[in-house]
């Protein structure tokens, strides 16, 4: 499992990951649409001169249904490279993908042939129970001393949700990383400032408040989450919670900046209760206390009732419903997935207390349902989204999480994947030409790309 030599797709810096070969594989996960099948990992084909360009080329069936394959990445990565990395010489050659539904936790060896990974480890639920008392793992990050996992709930579908480990060779469960929760319960998305020994974490809601979709209750009654939190990344210590506001409803992704030197990031919002607009909001350390900010607001477009899902038809708008964000490796441009509307919007955010919109571009929404060249009208709308490193090719799906995928878009998503160029000095355009349909029955949802890209890596080198 190990090499002499370092990972050749490890970059000391994001500046130098910035300078890596462009990506030819991507992978992505399927998730059959009523659970009675097995989802399934996709190998898309990204290299222009293949003839299979833009194209399927493969897919590994997961052992059983109902998994919910979600929020997957790779067993090591750049961080390794740290100077206090106990494992510098581990290869990103595994994929670790959970099924956030069923708490179960596949590994699949990208080895020998990165077009047909083989899963060579299945972790069951009963062992994440067991070892770490959490159950729905979400979203993983590897990290300079293990691999990362949040957990959404308690094995019982209550609270708290928090992280555990897994080790970087056998992929066993470690156990809880918390020492000390302080107020912590909810829990979603990570980051870390590894040059600044602090980890962010954000909320969403138990697996009881959000398996069988979204509660309009809850939501009206602020119990969803809305706070960040601050840890002390070595010592495994809460230190700090920053209330949003109780109407800020859903504080999801987390993107820290690249650059290990700065101690800031961005997070996503999906929607105020206050007028259903979505937000994206900046945490910085301004005098010694962290602290968020709202930094960019989108409202809500006005609409009329028979165009929107009875969930919204009192409001009369639909929200834009902020699903994702991503950061390119440069720090300077912010992709942020407007799902409800329909929209991935381009911030320039060199300077992040004033994020400038520097391009958008439409496809799909609750109600405009903007078509593709290559496909005509489209449901869903933009939501995963992954950056390639160099920041030249965005490539997004349309799938959110099945349990609200049907409470937003009543006649059923039909899942994509596309991809958008964007331009250095700013500015993106849909690619007319990529357009990859999911098979009947099947939904998209996050992408990784071969190698690396931009929210797979965190650098300890600026």
């Amino acid at each position: 499992m190990a090499s002499w030599k370092p990972d050749p797709t490890f970059y000391p810096s994001p500046r130098m990951a910035m300078a890596a070969p462009a990506e030819k594989l991507g992978y992505v996960a399927l998730l059959h649409v009523e659970g009675s099948k097995p989802d399934a990992l996709g190998v898309v084909d990204l290299d222009p001169k293949s003839s299979h360009y833009g194209k399927l080329i493969n897919r590994v069936p997961m052992p059983n249904a109902g998994d919910e394959l979600h929020h997957f990445g790779w067993n090591a990565c750049s961080s390794a490279l740290c100077p206090y990395a106990p494992h510098p010489h581990v290869e990103r050659r595994y994929l670790i993908v959970p099924g956030l539904r069923s708490s179960r936790i596949h590994v699949l060896d990208t080895k020998p042939d990165p077009q047909q990974p083989k899963i060579v480890k299945v972790i069951e639920p009963a062992e994440v129970h067991a070892r770490a008392g959490y159950s729905r793992p979400h979203t993983l990050h590897c990290g300079s001393d293990g691999i990362y996992v949040s957990a959404l709930g308690a094995p019982n579908g209550d609270g708290p949700g928090g992280i555990f480990m897994l080790d970087h060779d056998a992929f066993d469960v470690l156990g809880r990383w918390e020492v000390e929760r302080g107020p912590q319960h909810l829990a979603y998305d990570f980051a870390w400032h590894l040059g600044h020994d602090v980890q962010i974490t954000s909320e969403w809601g138990t697996p009881n408040m959000i398996e069988n979709g979204l509660v309009p209750e809850l939501l009206l009654g602020s119990k969803y989450g809305h706070h960040l939190h601050v840890w002390d990344l070595k010592r495994r210590k809460h230190q700090q919670a920053i209330d949003l506001g109780k109407e800020q409803q859903l504080v999801l992704e987390l993107r820290q900046a690249r650059d290990p030197t700065k101690a800031y990031g961005f997070v996503g919002v999906v929607i105020s209760i206050k007028d259903l607009s979505a937000s994206v909001w900046l945490w910085h350390r301004p005098n010694g206390q962290w602290a968020a900010k709202k930094v960019i607001e989108i409202p809500a477009e006005p609409a009329e009732p028979d165009q929107l899902p009875p969930l919204l038809q009192g409001f009369k708008a639909v929200p834009p419903l902020i699903a994702d964000i991503n950061l390119s490796l440069d720090d300077r441009f912010l992709y942020v997935s407007c799902w409800g509307t329909g929209e991935l919007r381009q911030y320039d955010v060199s300077n992040p207390h004033d994020p400038k919109l520097t391009g958008s571009v439409r496809l799909g929404g609750i109600v405009r349902r903007t078509p593709h060249p290559a496909a005509g009208p489209v449901n869903g709308g933009p939501q995963m989204v992954e950056v390639s490193r160099d920041g030249r090719r965005i490539y997004f799906t349309n799938g959110l999480y099945r349990a609200w995928d049907g409470q937003f878009y009543p006649d059923g998503i039909k899942g994509w994947m596309v991809k958008v160029d964007a331009d250095p000095k700013g500015g993106i355009k849909l690619d007319p030409n990529f357009y990859l349909p999911a098979e009947e029955g099947y939904r998209t949802h996050q992408i990784h790309l071969e190698g690396g890209d931009s929210s797979s890596d965190t650098y300890c080198y600026p």
